[in-house]
C-alpha cells in the first residue's frame, strides 16, 4: 500500500499558436485511501506543531527551535479537545472503498483516540495534570538527556546548535508552569508520595552537582562538526553557556528547593494510588491505557500470581540442572554472590553485550524477513540516572538510520550486575526486542506516521518480552545459568502484575514488594528497589508486558496449530511487525484474518 502525495490544482503552461497561456489542470478524485492517509496526516502534522520535541525524535527538523507547551492547562484542554475532534470525525469515517490494511489502520486510530480522550478529561486532569513529574518520567531529567550530544537533538550544523539555545531558553518556562501545578495539587490532595519526591530531589541534585560548566548540557560543546567557523563556535559556546547558567540551572535550582522545601512536606505517605483521592479511578483507566484491555486490577494481580507459581517450578528444574545441592533460595543466594557471575569492569559489561548481538546476528535470518536499517549503539546509562534506572532500556533512533537506535545498559553498582542475565537483556532492549519493532515501524514509509512512530505499552513490551522466548531459535542461553536469567526476568515481569496491582489497589506499602520480588527471584535488593519505586511512580506501566507476551505467545500456538505444515515463523513475525504497534484485539484481529488466508 503506497502513500500518495496529495496534489494540489496546478497550473500548466501550454503553448497555443507561440502564446503560453496558464490552463487550470485538475487532479484526478482522490482515492478512497488517499482521504484516510491526508486525514491521518493532518492530524499528525497538528500533534507536531502541538509537541515539537515528538518531531526532533523522529528526525523532523521544522520545529527545532521550539520545546511547545507541556505542563498548562491550556495544553491539557487543547489536548482534550483534539483528541475529541478526531475521535467524532474517525468514528464517521465513510469505510467505503478501504481496503484490510486502511481499516486496521482506522480501527487503531480510533482505538487510540478513545483512550486519549479518556484519559485527558478534566475529571482525569485533575489527577495527572498537577503531577506533572516523577523520578522515572521528568521533564529536567529527560532534556538533560535530550540535549547532551549524546541524544535525540542532532549537532551536526550551526543551525542545530542556534536551535539548542533558543531551546534552552524556554526550559525556565517549562520549569516554573510545571512548579505551578504541582501547587495546585498540594490545594487538592492529589500529590506525589514522598518517596518519588526524594528521588526527584536527588537527581536534581546529580545534575546540579557539577555547576553549569561541567554539567551535561555542556556536551555539545566537546566536539563542533566541521564546517562551524572558529567565529561562530565561540558565540555559541558563549551563547551556551550563559543561558545554561542563567536560565537553565536557576530554573533547577528552583524546581529542586521547591520540592525539597514546599513540596516534600505535604506529599503523601502512602506509595499506591489507592492512598491518593481519585486514586481507584485513575488506576482503572491506566490499567486498560497500558494493556489496551478492559481488565480488573483483581484478574491482573490473579493471573500474575499462577505465572509466579509456573516460572517458579522452572527456576527449581534450572536449580536441578546445574547440581546445586540447597534448595532455590540458596541458589538465588549463590547467583548472587559467586565473583564467576560479576562483570569485571563498565567496560568488560560493555563488551560482553557486544559480543551477545554478534552471537544473535547470525540466527536472526531463519526468524525474521525484513531488518531494519537502522543501527544499534550499545551505551551505558548516563550516571545522574543510573542509579533509579532499569538494568537496561531502549532509545529510539531516526527512520533514516542517522541516528541509531540505542541500547543502554546499566552499569550502576557494578558487583549487583549479574552476567546470567545478559543474553535475555539484550533480547528484549535491543536484538530482536525493542530494536527491531521499533526501527521496523518507523522505517515502514507506507504506514500513517501515528502508526509509525506511536504504540501501546502492551504490544511494544509485550513484543520485547516475546523476543526473550526465541532465545531457543537464536541458539541462546545454551548455558543453564544463562537460562536462568532467561526465567528470572520472565519472573520480574510477572511478577510485577502481582506488585503493580498490590501497590495500587490492595494497599501494599514499598517493603512489602520488595519482599515479595525478593522472595521469588534472584533480583539483588539495588534491582529490586528500583524495579518497585518504578511501579509506584508510573502505575500500571509494568502491566502491559506479561499481558503482551501473553497474547503473542497464544496467537503463535493458535496460528502454528490451525496451519500446520503451512505455518512459516517468518511470516508470523512479519505480520506482528508491518503495521506498527498495534492494540492487542486488534492484533488478535489481524492474526485470525491472517490464519483465515492460509498463512500467505
Amino acid at each position: 500500500m503506497k502513500i500518495s502525495a496529495l496534489a494540489p490544482l496546478a497550473l500548466l503552461a501550454v503553448s497555443v499558436s507561440g502564446l503560453a497561456i496558464a490552463a487550470p489542470v485538475t487532479t484526478a478524485p482522490r482515492s478512497a485511501h488517499d482521504r484516510l492517509f491526508a486525514f491521518f496526516h493532518a492530524s499528525d502534522e497538528q500533534n507536531l506543531k502541538d509537541h515539537p520535541q515528538s518531531a526532533i525524535y523522529r528526525g523532523d527538523l521544522r520545529y527545532a527551535n521550539q520545546l511547545g507547551d507541556n505542563f498548562s492547562d491550556a495544553a491539557g484542554e487543547r489536548d482534550y479537545r483534539q483528541a475529541l475532534k478526531e475521535l467524532a470525525q474517525a468514528r464517521a469515517y465513510n469505510r467505503r472503498g478501504l481496503d484490510a490494511t486502511d481499516n486496521l489502520a482506522l480501527d487503531v486510530f480510533i482505538q487510540q483516540r478513545e483512550i486519549d480522550a479518556r484519559g485527558s478529561t478534566p475529571a482525569m486532569r485533575a489527577l495527572t495534570t498537577v503531577r506533572p513529574m516523577n523520578h522515572f518520567y521528568s521533564f529536567y531529567s529527560g532534556y538533560a538527556d535530550f540535549a547532551s550530544g549524546q541524544g535525540a537533538a542532532p549537532f551536526n550544523t550551526l543551525a542545530d546548535y542556534d536551535s539548542n539555545i533558543a531551546r534552552h531558553k524556554q526550559v525556565a518556562a517549562q520549569i516554573d508552569t510545571a512548579i505551578a501545578q504541582f501547587r495546585k495539587g498540594m490545594k487538592t490532595g492529589v500529590v506525589q508520595p514522598k518517596l518519588v519526591v526524594r528521588n526527584m530531589v536527588d537527581q536534581l541534585d546529580l545534575i546540579l552537582k557539577d555547576g553549569p560548566d561541567n554539567s551535561v548540557f555542556m556536551g555539545p560543546l566537546k566536539k563542533f562538526p566541521a564546517g562551524i567557523s572558529a567565529a561562530d563556535q565561540a558565540r555559541v559556546t558563549a551563547e551556551t553557556k550563559a543561558v545554561v547558567a542563567g536560565g537553565i540551572f536557576p530554573a533547577y535550582t528552583r524546581l529542586r528547593d521547591f520540592l525539597r522545601g514546599d513540596y516534600l512536606p505535604v506529599a503523601r505517605d502512602s506509595v499506591g494510588l489507592s492512598g491518593m483521592p481519585g486514586g481507584d479511578k485513575l488506576y482503572a483507566y491506566m490499567i486498560e491505557a497500558n494493556t489496551t484491555l478492559p481488565l480488573t486490577a483483581d484478574y491482573v494481580h490473579n493471573l500474575g500470581l499462577s505465572e509466579v507459581a509456573r516460572i517458579t517450578a522452572g527456576m527449581d528444574a534450572i536449580r536441578v540442572k546445574t547440581g546445586f545441592k540447597g534448595d532455590l533460595h540458596q541458589f538465588f543466594a549463590f547467583l548472587n554472590s559467586d565473583p564467576r557471575f560479576t562483570p569485571g569492569s563498565r567496560d568488560d559489561m560493555r563488551d560482553r553485550f557486544v559480543a551477545i548481538g554478534k552471537r544473535v546476528d547470525v540466527g536472526i535470518p531463519a526468524l525474521f524477513s525484513t531488518i531494519p536499517k537502522s543501527p544499534l549503539a550499545i551505551r551505558p546509562v548516563p550516571p545522574y540516572r543510573e542509579k533509579t534506572d532499569a538494568a537496561g532500556s531502549y532509545e529510539q533512533g531516526t527512520p533514516d538510520g542517522a541516528r541509531p537506535g540505542t541500547f543502554y545498559y546499566n552499569a550502576y553498582d557494578l558487583p549487583a550486575r549479574f552476567t546470567w542475565g545478559f543474553e535475555t537483556l539484550y533480547l528484549h532492549e535491543a536484538i530482536p526486542g525493542h530494536h527491531f519493532q521499533i526501527s521496523l515501524a518507523q522505517e515502514n514509509a507506507e504506514l500513517p506516521n501515528f502508526m509509525r512512530f506511536g504504540g501501546n505499552t502492551a504490544f511494544v513490551e509485550g513484543w520485547a518480552l516475546y523476543s526473550e522466548t526465541l532465545w531457543p531459535d537464536l541458539h541462546m542461553e545454551t548455558d543453564p545459568y544463562q537460562r536462568f536469567g532467561g526465567l528470572n526476568d520472565e519472573m520480574l515481569r510477572a511478577m510485577r502484575l502481582v506488585v503493580d496491582t498490590g501497590i495500587h489497589a490492595k494497599g501494599w506499602t514499598r517493603d512489602q514488594a520488595i519482599k515479595y520480588m525478593r522472595d521469588n527471584s534472584s533480583m539483588s535488593l539495588t534491582d529490586a528497589t528500583a524495579e518497585v519505586e518504578r511501579y509506584i511512580a508510573i502505575p500500571g506501566q509494568a502491566l502491559g508486558y506479561k499481558l503482551g507476551q501473553l497474547t503473542f505467545l497464544r496467537l503463535k500456538a493458535k496460528a502454528r496449530a490451525d496451519l500446520g505444515s503451512r505455518f512459516d515463523i517468518r511470516k508470523f513475525h512479519a505480520q506482528c511487525l508491518d503495521t506498527g504497534a498495534l492494540p492487542l484485539p486488534i492484533l488478535e484481529k489481524k492474526i485470525d484474518a491472517w490464519i483465515a488466508g492460509g498463512g500467505k
